[in-house]
């Protein structure tokens, strides 16, 4: 069976190879009993190894097999407190991924325009207040953007997508990244038809017995 910290290097790798990340933008962990694998900060994928990936505990204290010692990415805190307080959550990837990052500079949420936002776990992706990277601010705004959701979109900055295991996080973030998109080109002919309250109700039902989604 394959280690945490490989498996945190192969996802990176994947997010690097499928454009949903470039260079050394975003970041991911997984949970790993009392404490959680992270990324290490301002390392391109291409370049890290297992022992690039840096340990936290819940406490904040950091492990590092790397001499001299890695630090996590900037953006531990959300990731941190994702974790801490989410027990159905084992894996965050966080992306400056190009269609989501878009539509986050307009600071709003997504709305139904397609039934597949249900993906993100409820009727819309929300879209985060703007806060500073790496601050304790942006992890309090991301948490509240993520109140009963897999997805929401950090403002002037990219999204964040959690799940309970690889496979989930990370098709649910290329499903966003492609709700994105359509999203824009719908808006560049007009405004879209919305799906209901009562419509997108229906859809996350029938999701519970659908394939993967949304299952706990």
């Amino acid at each position: 069976m394959k280690s945490i910290q490989q498996q945190l290097l192969e996802l990176t790798l994947q997010l690097q190879a499928s454009g949903l990340n470039e260079g050394s933008s975003g970041n991911c962990s997984i949970r790993d009993s009392d404490g959680f694998y992270i990324t290490p900060s301002g390392l391109n994928p291409k370049a890290m190894s297992i022992d690039d990936m840096v340990f936290m505990d819940f406490m904040g204290t950091i492990q590092s097999a790397q001499k001299p010692k890695r630090e996590p990415s900037s953006e531990w805190r959300f990731h941190h407190d994702i974790l801490k307080s989410r027990k159905d959550v084992n894996v965050v990837i966080h992306t400056h991924s190009t269609f989501a990052t878009t539509l986050s500079l307009f600071r709003k949420d997504i709305p139904a325009f397609h039934y597949m936002i249900a993906v993100a776990g409820g009727n819309s992706i929300r879209c985060s207040p703007y806060e500073l990277f790496g601050t304790q601010a942006l992890s309090d705004a991301a948490l509240k953007a993520l109140i009963e959701r897999k997805a929401c979109l950090l403002a002037n900055h990219g999204m964040i997508v959690i799940g309970r295991d690889i496979e989930e996080t990370l098709n649910i973030t290329h499903e966003v990244e492609r709700l994105c998109e359509q999203y824009i080109y719908a808006l560049q002919i007009g405004s879209p038809v919305i799906l209901s309250d009562k419509e997108m109700d229906e859809v996350i039902q029938r999701f519970k017995s659908y394939g993967n989604w949304n299952k706990q």
